[in-house]
């Protein structure tokens, strides 16, 4: 990507360089299997914040120097946030609206949220309590590693994906969905949170169609590291690889066919009124 050199957005709050405070977690689940769990749900922990109970340890908070590396990749935040800007700024006015623009918090193993605590396990996602994104960017690492998600695109998908999460939260769509799952049966919920992050992939393909037409930023191969990186965080793959079994009853997030055909499908239009995933039943998304 054509990143660097251009505007860094100012909503960024970085909370690395500052340890986090320590908690415990429970109900009896150990740090690996709770890891496993909320990678399964493919980084947008909401719903799992509520119900996991923690409580901060005592301890004080020591500051850390950022080595160049970390500078640099809260530099490339900053300007994918920024992109993000720039894009829904000029889609909103287009419609008469005006975007709120959110907040995104760097942090380093945990911090405070709306939502709770935020863990490094939990990945990124967006809380709507305070309309903030959070990342602790060693999630970045753990793409590559873990999931075979290589490239600055497949980290710029990650960020838009979140910020189309306040894309959702924005047009209502995000508090109605919870609603809806706060009535519903388990698969019914698990169903309703499929089309919210289907419909955050479409967003994520939304913004790149209209950063790429601002700012030609898409260099050769960035297409497919955003479509790989759809394809590594389907819930079909994940569970296949984590547990040897697919469970479609309790997917949250999608197959790796779907994410990549609703990104694709935002990329492709960048028209925000192609994605209502919820118009469309549930075996034809």
């Amino acid at each position: 990507m054509l990143w660097k050199g251009r505007r860094q957005s100012d909503n960024v709050e970085d909370r690395r360089g500052v340890s986090g405070r320590q908690v415990a977690v429970g109900g009896g689940l150990g740090a690996i299997a709770l890891a496993v769990i909320v990678l399964l749900l493919g980084g947008n922990p909401q719903e799992v914040m509520q119900n996991l109970q923690t409580a901060p340890a005592a301890g004080q908070e020591q500051a850390q120097a950022l080595t160049q590396e970390e500078k640099e990749l809260g530099e490339f935040v900053g300007v994918i946030l920024a992109d993000t800007e720039d894009v829904w700024n000029q889609i909103f006015r287009q419609q008469g609206e005006t975007y709120r623009e959110p907040k995104l918090v760097l942090f380093s193993n945990t911090t405070d949220s709306a939502c709770g605590f935020a863990q490094s396990a939990s990945g990124p996602f967006y809380c709507s309590g305070d309309e903030k994104v959070y990342i602790d960017l060693g999630f970045f690492q753990e793409m590559q590693q873990r999931l075979g998600a290589r490239g600055d695109f497949a980290w710029a998908y990650v960020i838009a994906h979140e910020v189309g999460h306040h894309v959702q939260n924005l047009l209502g769509v995000l508090p109605q969905a919870n609603e809806r799952m706060q009535r519903a049966s388990r698969e019914e919920a698990n169903r309703t949170l499929v089309r919210l992050e289907l419909q955050a992939d479409f967003l994520a393909g939304v913004w790149a169609h209209h950063a790429q037409r601002l700012k030609g930023l898409l260099e050769q191969g960035d297409i497919e590291e955003g479509l790989n990186a759809a394809s590594a965080v389907g819930d079909d793959r994940i569970m296949k690889q984590q547990q040897g079994t697919v469970v479609p009853d309790a997917f949250t997030h999608g197959t790796s066919e779907q994410r990549v055909r609703w990104f694709s499908k935002g990329l492709q239009t960048g028209d925000i009124r192609q994605g209502d995933t919820f118009a469309l039943p549930y075996d034809e998304l």
